[in-house]
């Protein structure tokens, strides 16, 4: 069976046991905080160690990953926070990527700092770059691969290499590719976080986050960082994400397919400067994409040629892309990142103030093309 097969049967049955509920296609959602065991051991106790619902959804997830166990979180940053206090303590230093996730950069440059904990900046492109940044006291390499905005990438291979040798755990949010379109425990990668509220989800309507990495650390995680701070995924999320996760293939390939044509579309337009997408062959890290990802997602930026003075008007004048900041759903969606950076932090971080991001979402993509052309030339 080929690993795709092997990704959609996954989706669709693994860990659901029909026979332990009664037959039901649909697993039951464990609504209850609380687990008595009288006369019968099963082994829960309360909803914020383990509950069964929960289980189904950790279980879908860390197998599509190629991962021991996984654990739900409440959202993906307590996912990612979860992680990073796990591994970090007094004195430690943790290197990560300048374009990561706005709110991982705030808190692993300012929050974490309040504890004595010290960190680098790096492009992320540059292997010889993150390997300068190592220091004595190095005990992660945050990555993110796309990166947020820029969708530049990071050699994992290469960087999980570095890292072993010298005793560092990497991590990576691997939201933008989702298991089935990138699996970073297969190329050295010591844990993957997930976002659930994206592509895992994919209806915009549930908040969670995902760890997938070896048993034994997952669960210290449990115990720990996730059992004390309490923040676990609800039942009732898990059973969206579990709803959510029966179509994850079916939606990416879609996303996919939408995501070729506009970005190949939008490369070609006169009123684009520049299109940032590892899909397209013109990405000058085209190769790299295609020697550790089996696909690409739907997530992608664009520079417009009007200026960023008239970017606003431009957003406005789309009839199907709808303006937010989150992705990964069934809609279209439009944001501009680069907007409210000074100059200063436009250079430094290589996004330009016209940069626009948009979410390649479910709809027909000549509607979608049609939507963008018109605004395009609008402006």
């Amino acid at each position: 069976m080929s690993r795709r097969s092997d990704q959609e049967e996954i989706c669709t049955h693994l860990g659901d046991d029909y026979d332990r509920y009664l037959g039901a296609i649909v697993p039951p959602i464990f609504q209850n905080t609380l687990f008595t065991r009288k006369t019968v051991d099963h082994g829960y106790t309360y909803t914020r160690v383990a509950n069964p619902t929960t289980e189904i959804a950790e279980q879908k997830i860390a197998a599509l990953e190629s991962g021991e166990a996984g654990l739900c979180f409440s959202s993906g940053m307590g996912a990612i926070s979860a992680v990073l206090i796990s591994l970090l303590e007094q004195g430690s230093h943790v290197i990560y990527p300048l374009n990561v996730y706005g709110p991982t950069r705030t808190f692993i440059a300012g929050y974490m700092s309040r504890f004595g904990i010290e960190s680098t900046a790096v492009k992320g492109s540059d292997l010889q770059e993150i390997e300068q940044a190592i220091r004595p006291n190095t005990r992660v390499i945050y990555l993110e691969s796309p990166l947020s905005n820029t969708f530049e990438l990071q050699d994992l291979r290469a960087v999980a290499e570095l890292a072993q040798a010298r005793g560092i755990t990497t991590v990576i949010d691997n939201t933008w590719a989702t298991p089935l379109l990138q699996n970073p425990l297969l190329l050295g990668v010591d844990i993957v976080v997930h976002s659930a509220s994206k592509y895992l989800g994919g209806h915009s309507d549930i908040l969670g986050g995902v760890v997938v990495g070896g048993r034994e650390r997952l669960a210290r995680i449990s115990r720990e960082e996730r059992g004390l701070f309490g923040a676990v995924m609800d039942p009732h999320q898990a059973w969206l994400l579990i709803r959510g996760l029966r179509t994850l293939p079916v939606r990416m390939r879609q996303h996919e397919e939408s995501a070729l044509r506009i970005a190949t579309f939008l490369e070609a337009h006169p009123c684009v400067e520049r299109v940032l997408y590892p899909g397209l062959r013109s990405d000058p890290q085209y190769e790299l994409g295609q020697s550790q990802m089996s696909g690409y997602s739907g997530l992608m930026s664009f520079v417009p040629r009007c200026g960023s003075d008239r970017v606003l008007g431009l957003i406005k004048g789309l009839r199907l892309f709808e303006e937010g900041p989150s992705w990964g759903g069934f809609e279209s969606l439009i944001n501009s990142p680069g907007l409210w950076l000074d100059d200063e932090a436009s250079v430094r971080h290589g996004i330009p103030r016209g940069l626009l991001r948009i979410s390649i979402g479910l709809e027909n993509a000549e509607s979608l093309m049609e939507d963008l052309d018109q605004a395009l030339r609008s402006v």
